[in-house]
């Protein structure tokens, strides 16, 4: 059954009063005709027309009236469902922030399923532990090993294949690193730095330095032919020259680790056994400030885009970012190891860190968070001494005291292939929810959920134990100290690992003042 229209009932009593109207002037008409008739007058009075005269044209009124199909609400048969007006804007829908908690829960689950960090490993590997790697600052892809039985590899990460390999030493390998023109310098406990040329793969070595002692590390500047080495001292050489051309020391015992400043490339970093941690000058071949730690410095790692800053890997199983400007209090200190943290590297964005540590793990960090990310780890890999980013960030390489050489992803569940703008939009639409979700309980306990080797899990419970039950024995023993005249503040967490500190910019200044005032007066 149709239903009537509301605009007819509205016309009705129109229509109605219309028809009288004409029914009216129809018999006016009639009444006049007859008097015109009767009169004789029909010449000189004027006729007037008729109503109902087609001939004559008459104004026409239009009505337009709003009207809407049924069909638009009533559904056309009876057994189906009427339809509800929808909003779509999804920015107004009722249930979006339910839709989106719920999309971000499943992209945490899928990226936890699809997780697989190992990719392979480079070659077969040595056969003895793999102590140093060394990437290729200026070419994608090409790094450089050595281990303890004193040969070094050069790889080629792409295919995974090796490029280069010599007998280069006759102790452990301790060194490696790139030159500018893509050379090999190599050093070991043998007391000799070689430089190997890698264009023409030879077996012999380009040029050797031999030095007073055995050398521990090794790191080139970025664009001179300049490198420096670790041994009991500091000693700056020149590829031209077969002897140091500087010595640089304070008073520390055997240097550890030496890196230069990539950035600010006259800024030298180095680390000493007896826990000094030193930053030179080498403009002025002298030292610039002293750092004194709890325990040993075992790497370092500079900043490559915040020139200031660099990491250290403590023998206290922790990671402390520094600025060289103020050395009195860390930046941020990375807690996660259970174990001596070895090695220490920046990836080329600077806003992740990888490091590898004596329980076996390599660990990933977020440069600003205190908690690792992700860690890696196998049945067979052992304690880790090595570990570098790829120049391009989507890799990782460590090397282990088992021999082999790792190959494993940043971000554990990332895939290499090309992405289309579909699956581009989809990934970043996914992290987006993430990150905006990341408070969720459900979603951070996903999120942080890692499967780690017993002996690991069951040292990490034993360290935080202790860690607060020392920090409960401190608080009571402040609490009972608070009257007393001698009572000791609360320590901060970055401050706690810092000895003293001490600096030797005087000689600096006097330098850049005497140059100033020998300048000429101003014209």
């Amino acid at each position: 059954m149709r239903h009537a229209s509301p605009l007819r009932f509205c016309l009705q009593p129109l229509k109605y009063q219309l028809q009288v109207e004409l029914q009216i002037l129809g018999l006016l008409d009639s009444h006049l005709g007859l008097l015109l008739s009767s009169l004789g007058s029909s010449s000189s009075v004027p006729s007037i027309p008729s109503p109902h005269n087609t001939t004559q044209a008459q104004p026409k009124m239009k009505v337009k009236a709003l009207s809407r199909s049924a069909d638009t609400y009533l559904p056309s048969r009876s057994s189906d469902i009427a339809s509800v007006p929808r909003n779509l804007d999804p920015d107004l829908h009722p249930f979006e922030k339910a839709r989106e908690y719920t999309r971000a829960l499943n992209a945490t689950k899928m990226e936890r399923m699809f997780a697989q960090p190992f990719i392979g490993q480079l070659g077969d590997g040595h056969i003895d532990g793999v102590y140093t790697i060394a990437k290729d600052p200026r070419r994608l892809g090409r790094v450089v090993s050595g281990s303890g039985d004193g040969e070094i590899k050069h790889w080629d990460v792409g295919s995974r294949e090796e490029a280069f390999s010599v007998r280069a030493h006759d102790g452990i390998v301790k060194g490696l690193a790139y030159t500018p023109e893509g050379n090999i310098l190599s050093c070991a406990a043998d007391k000799t730095v070689k430089l190997w040329d890698t264009s023409s793969l030879s077996k012999d070595p380009m040029t050797m330095y031999m030095g007073p002692a055995a050398f521990n590390s090794i790191s080139h500047h970025r664009s001179d032919p300049v490198f420096a080495t670790a041994s009991n001292v500091v000693h700056l050489w020149n590829h031209n020259r077969s002897a140091p051309v500087s010595t640089l020391e304070w008073g520390a015992d055997t240097i550890n680790t030496v890196a230069y400043n990539q950035t600010e490339t006259s800024v030298l970093a180095s680390a000493g056994t007896d826990r000094t941690l030193i930053l030179y000058d080498t403009r002025t071949t002298s030292p610039l400030q002293k750092l004194t730690m709890q325990l040993r410095v075992n790497s370092i790692a500079w900043n490559p885009m915040e020139a200031f800053n660099f990491a250290a890997a403590s023998e206290d199983h922790n990671v402390y970012i520094f600025d060289m400007r103020k050395l009195s209090r860390a930046l941020n200190v990375l807690k996660d190891h259970v174990a001596a943290v070895l090695s220490v590297d920046y990836s080329p964005t600077g806003q992740e860190i990888v490091t590898g540590s004596y329980d076996r793990t390599v660990r990933l960090w977020k440069a600003r968070e205190g908690r690792s990310r992700d860690v890696y780890h196998t049945k067979r890999m052992q304690r880790v001494f090595s570990t570098i980013f790829t120049m391009d960030s989507s890799s990782v390489l460590s090397g282990s005291d088992d021999g082999n050489i790792r190959i494993w992803r940043s971000h554990a569940s990332s895939r290499q292939h090309v992405l289309t703008s579909r699956e581009r939009v989809a990934q970043e639409y996914r992290e987006k929810l993430k990150e905006r979700y990341a408070h969720m309980p459900e979603i951070r306990r996903i999120a942080r959920h890692r499967r780690v080797p017993g002996v690991v899990k069951k040292a990490g419970g034993i360290k935080r134990v202790e860690e607060e039950g020392a920090r409960r024995k401190d608080e009571n023993r402040r609490k009972h100290e608070a009257n007393s005249v001698g009572s000791k503040e609360r320590v901060p967490e970055r401050k706690k690992a810092l000895l003293t500190s001490a600096n030797n910019l005087e000689p600096i200044y006097a330098v850049y003042i005497s140059k100033i005032e020998s300048l000429p007066p101003w014209p």
